[in-house]
């Protein structure tokens, strides 16, 4: 980029495709790190947190940044794919430094960083933090509550200490567009201060979404730092297979009272799922396949399929019982599948559909056998039922994918798969 070039505001960096040269994607951004430095000098900026294949985080110094405009990032074609450590004297812009409150020197007052930008120094590839956009709180008669500003770096003071109790607000409005499992992943990232701050920030949907996506150590440190209220309100809102996964972790004590304070027709599910080993069918499974009466039309069960909130999974066949219709449910009796739906006129009868040769699942099926089973039948998800033919649930695809996939597969990426992301270079980062 040529110098005196525009200022880039950080916070829209964030999701920026990176490109090479070649106009092959690398990733895209996540993050930008800085290193602070005394005396009012504003910020070196060093690099940008880039996400590639799989999740995997790499650093990319801004020597290697040929251009920033037009809504993505221009590398060198040169990236190191050494996964990206965040050292002592680096900051975070996005994950550190937005929503903190630091002080207006000449006005003496507090305000809140809502974005800072960065400029390129004149005929050097340098770059460094010039501005700060803030809100400044409740003031005089003649200033409006929220007003806004943008200031010189020098001219606020606070970003080096530790803060407590920082906001999430603008950080939440940054990655706002992502899926729950990015977003999962941008959590997963931060520093357990900041993680805890930004959970907190979330609604209770959202938050148990982000959940269901984190490794099981990030969820146990999330829920432990919530209000026992709101930790079972955001277990009411995971999926309960999930939910129960979660319970499982935590001490029997904690387990206990945050089912007393659930709502009973949700805690009872998880009670049940508890009873049932972990890597079997009946700990795997959820206990909220979409369920019709024999009678139900097609029309119905199209209008149950279409339920947004339902995974694809999950959306994929529906299962015909005699009523109750909720797990444990009465006699079942077969699946319908997505296909089979589309393809009989709207007022025909589920129960006149429905495969009943595909024998269904037992709950202590143990995991080996699930995933045969899954193969052999070209299934992505299985009907589980107890000895006396009730339907108590249905393992998908992804519940076995996660108990079959490492521990550690959030942060794993295979070698062969990020070689073919970009180019692999030794790099003089200069961190």
């Amino acid at each position: 980029m040529v110098a005196g070039a525009p200022r880039v505001f950080i916070s829209r960096l964030a999701g920026v495709a990176v490109f090479d040269p070649n106009g092959d994607q690398v990733g895209r951004v996540r993050d930008v790190v800085v290193i602070l430095r005394v005396g009012g000098r504003p910020p070196r900026v060093l690099g940008l947190v880039v996400e590639v294949v799989s999740r995997h985080r790499i650093f990319l110094p801004m020597t290697r940044v040929i251009g920033l405009e037009s809504g993505q990032v221009i590398t060198t074609g040169v990236v190191n794919l050494r996964r990206f450590e965040q050292r002592e004297a680096e900051t975070l812009v996005l994950g550190e430094l937005l929503d903190r409150k630091v002080r207006l020197a000449a006005a003496g007052e507090d305000v809140t960083v809502l974005d800072v930008s960065m400029v390129q120094l004149p005929a050097r590839r340098d770059w460094e933090v010039d501005k700060v956009f803030v809100r400044r709180g409740r003031g005089g008669a003649l200033r409006r509550r929220g007003e806004t500003l943008t200031v010189d770096w020098s001219a606020v003071s606070g970003f080096a200490a530790v803060e407590h109790g920082q906001g999430a607000a603008s950080l939440l409005a940054t990655f706002e567009q992502l899926r729950p499992a990015d977003l999962a992943n941008v959590l997963h990232h931060l520093s357990e201060k900041r993680r805890g701050e930004v959970a907190a920030a979330l609604d209770d949907d959202r938050l148990a979404d982000v959940l269901e996506e984190l490794p099981e150590d990030d969820q146990v440190e999330i829920l432990s730092k919530l209000a026992e209220e709101r930790a079972a309100d955001v277990l009411e809102a995971m999926d309960p297979d999930d939910a129960a996964d979660l319970l499982s972790e935590l001490p029997e004590a904690e387990k206990e009272r945050l089912l007393t304070l659930m709502q009973p027709q949700d805690a009872a599910p998880l009670r049940r799922l508890l009873t049932y080993e972990e890597h079997t069918a009946g700990g795997l499974m959820t206990t909220e396949p979409i369920v019709l009466r024999p009678d139900a039309t097609v029309a119905e069960a199209l209008a149950r399929v279409r339920n947004q909130d339902l995974s694809p999974a999950l959306a994929a066949q529906v299962y015909v019982c005699r009523p109750p219709d909720e797990t444990p449910t009465g006699k079942y009796l077969g699946v319908v599948h997505f296909q089979r739906l589309l393809r009989d006129p709207p007022f025909t009868l589920v129960g006149a559909i429905a495969d009943t040769d595909l024998r269904p699942l037992t709950p202590d099926t143990a995991l080996p056998a699930v995933t045969s089973y899954l193969a052999t039948y070209n299934m992505i998800a299985a009907p589980v039922v107890d000895d006396s033919g009730s339907l108590l649930g249905a393992v998908t695809v992804d519940d076995v994918l996660d108990h079959l996939l490492p521990e550690d597969w959030r942060d794993s990426a295979a070698h062969d798969e990020l070689s073919s992301v970009a180019q692999l270079g030794e790099d003089a980062d200069g961190r």
